[in-house]
């Protein structure tokens, strides 16, 4: 079996707006693999991008996380404080994103944006510390995180009720029964709410004050051990240089450049040993830059974003992203704003650094060509949902759902001779989510169940799995549109031959 290195399990985002809350993202789960790449494919606006986002922990202000979770290394992402994902951020999970343009400070060389991160935290007397005190910080801001989470699904979901029964009371025509009922109905809600409000300040005032004292006690203890190792460095250094000048006072002509290189190397070893120096963080980047395929990368390291072509750019945003050398790289549509040509390169490139440095890959894209490309698995995401689940020769020889058919069938194709199938309508209103298959409004294959009640994920094999009433056993028999049949057939002859 697979290490799991991600797990998002009914993760449910919504977005408060003046018109009510957009319902992003709903009940999504799937998880990555160690070493493989997750493709999540779906039109814009499917919720791709917010999953994304909600994983490296850069939601909106206005984004409501309702329900699920997103455990990595045995954390709930969704519970930690900022600071907790400051030591994830980038470090463990790095992203790149679409426009590699709107990623990089115009007025700022190249070079030092790339060692920016490295430099930042370059202080490794520092970085021992934070080491020592991590399971205790962690435990006291992550209450504190935990807490305020807790307390703002409470209040949003109190206004959100009270929102919808002010809209009511106001747009339908209702017996006063009914009015006394739906005004009763918040009442119970905000008392709910309070309820919730008081018992975590209660929570609070139980567990924070021993939670605080825990990491006061640790840092007392990991002052004293770093400044314990510190000294050890310190008297180490010392010692050799000592040595060294000791043995250069009586050694020969011929052999003191060969002591002085001695002592140069000591008194590096020494600095490595305490901070990164920005010669040292320089270096890393030539070489993260060499990996990435930049030319002459010395001469580049000096160079402004306008003067690369969008392709070198992109490369640029990759190195920076690896600089930290994560487990876990999300792609949100990296090759969306570079020609075909290059869009084949950096492809190549994601792939190439994926097996060389044994990353996991979160591959977001609307491009099943890309998919063909890159992918393991394949989650389709429409409407928020992830409507069919599985591995990219089950989503490309054997798709299951109306909406994967519709998205083979809108692909241009040099073999094929019929005109393309364009999806009918528009996406829904995501503020008022359909009750059935959200997708039923704009597919010829819909039943009237498919507008009533949403079809739960059915089997199709161990690694496959569609949402779609097609496949329940009293469903007519449907086959998959003319033009996905015969794309298959004939991919397969050609793979045969």
């Amino acid at each position: 079996m697979a290490k799991k290195v991600l797990e998002v399990k009914d993760l449910k985002i919504s977005f408060k707006t003046d018109n009510g809350f957009v319902r992003a993202v709903r009940n999504v789960s799937f998880d990555l693999e160690e070493g493989e790449t997750l493709c999540v494919v779906g039109e814009s606006g499917s919720g791709k991008s917010v999953t994304s986002k909600a994983i490296m922990g850069i939601l909106a202000n206005n984004a409501i996380v309702e329900n699920g979770s997103i455990i990595y290394e045995g954390e709930n992402l969704l519970e930690v404080s900022e600071e907790e994902f400051h030591r994830i951020r980038g470090k463990k999970i790095g992203m790149i994103f679409q426009d590699p343009l709107s990623s990089l400070n115009p007025i700022v060389k190249i070079g030092k944006q790339i060692t920016e991160a490295t430099l930042v935290n370059s202080c490794k007397i520092k970085k021992l510390f934070q080491e020592k005190i991590v399971i205790q910080l962690v435990a006291y801001r992550n209450f504190i995180s935990q807490n305020k989470i807790a307390y703002l699904k409470a209040l949003a979901k109190y206004e959100e009720e009270k929102a919808t029964a002010k809209k009511r009371l106001k747009e339908e025509s209702l017996s006063e029964a009914e009015s006394a009922a739906i005004k009763e109905s918040v009442r119970a809600s905000k008392m709910a709410y309070l309820a919730i409000k008081l018992k975590l300040k209660a929570e609070r005032k139980e567990k924070l004050p021993a939670l605080k004292s825990a990491l006061k006690k640790r840092k007392k203890e990991a002052k004293a051990e770093v400044k314990v190792y510190r000294s050890t460095l310190k008297a180490e250094y010392a010692a050799k240089i000592s040595t060294l000048k000791a043995s250069k006072a009586n050694a020969k002509e011929s052999d003191i450049e060969k002591i002085d290189q001695e002592l140069a190397l000591v008194k590096k070893e020494y600095i490595d040993s305490l901070y990164i120096t920005k010669a040292e963080a320089k270096r890393r980047a030539i070489e993260i830059m060499t990996e990435v395929g930049i030319p002459m990368p010395e001469r580049r390291f000096k160079q402004y974003p306008f003067q690369f072509s969008g392709g070198m750019r992109q490369r640029i945003v990759i190195a920076i992203a690896l600089t930290a050398d994560p487990d876990i790289l999300i792609c949100d549509e990296p090759t969306t704003a570079l020609d075909v040509t290059i869009q084949a390169q950096i492809l190549d490139l994601i792939n190439k650094l994926k097996r060389e440095r044994k990353l996991s890959c979160v591959f977001i894209t609307h491009d099943l060509g890309v998919v063909a490309n890159m992918a393991d698995r394949v989650a389709v995401m429409y409407a928020g949902k992830i409507v069919e689940y599985g591995s990219v020769n089950d989503i490309f020889y054997n798709p299951k759902h109306p909406y994967t058919w519709a998205l083979l069938s809108s692909i241009p194709d040099v073999d094929s001779k019929e005109r393309l199938e364009a999806i009918p309508g528009t996406p829904p209103d995501m503020i008022y989510p359909p009750a059935g298959d959200a997708f039923a409004l704009r597919s010829k294959y819909a039943m009237g169940i498919d507008f009533n009640h949403e079809p739960p994920f059915f089997k199709v094999s161990d690694n496959h799995y569609a949402a779609t009433w097609l496949l329940h056993p009293d469903a007519p028999k449907v086959e998959m549109p003319k033009i996905v049949a015969e794309r298959i057939e004939r991919t397969k002859g050609g793979s045969q031959q």
